[in-house]
């Protein structure tokens, strides 16, 4: 797999980043989106479909939840003018729950917006980068909420075609969301789930 250039690539972006952080230690500021990393000439068809959500990182996560998350999935469904029907399904016991989004799909800058946001209260923007992609192995997601209140929440999944990542990958979703001023602990991978749970 040729991650060599992947590397760089967040590497540097770990460089800058660090080098404009607000020095309060106890924040973690979101970067804003023109200087996060974004999928190239990024390939709408390719990427809808099922993606097994393998890991996660935010300021809400903890690394002793590593064994409490289970394995969810996020689906994209290609609309005809362009836009992804997203899809949720996280199963809890015996049943599986499902929450579907609609969203625009920004080519010109590689992110997808919440359509409809007027329907949701509380949210000012909520939008989704696609950071890096093979668009059948894995995906590293960027998800950022702004609520009415300017309050920010920011969270990043790695994605998995299959239900299980290389140790490469995982490490190199660690570095990213250490470079976004998360750290290790900050970062859960989930368990996996019978397909049943998966809905």
């Amino acid at each position: 797999m040729a991650l060599g250039p992947l590397w760089l690539g967040l590497a540097l972006w770990g460089a800058l980043h660090t080098q404009a952080q607000d020095s309060t230690p106890n924040m973690i500021p979101a970067p804003p989106l023109l200087r996060l990393p974004v999928e190239p000439d990024f390939q709408n068809k390719q990427f809808q479909g099922k993606w097994y959500v393998i890991g996660v990182a935010g300021y809400g996560f903890k690394k002793e939840d590593n064994n409490k998350l289970k394995m969810y999935i996020d689906t994209y469904e290609l609309n005809e003018d362009n836009s992804y029907n997203f899809t949720s399904a996280l199963g809890w016991g015996q049943n599986c729950d499902h929450w579907t989004k609609s969203h625009a799909i920004d080519l010109h800058v590689g992110q997808l917006n919440l359509g409809n946001i007027e329907r949701y209260n509380n949210y000012l923007r909520y939008t989704t980068r696609v950071v890096t992609t093979d668009y059948n192995q894995f995906a590293i997601m960027h998800f950022k909420k702004v609520y009415n209140n300017k309050q920010e929440h920011l969270k990043i999944a790695l994605y998995g075609g299959t239900k299980e990542l290389p140790t490469e990958l995982k490490e190199l979703f660690i570095s990213f969301a250490k470079s976004l001023g998360l750290t290790e602990n900050n970062v859960v991978f989930t368990l996996p789930n019978g397909n049943h749970q998966l809905g």
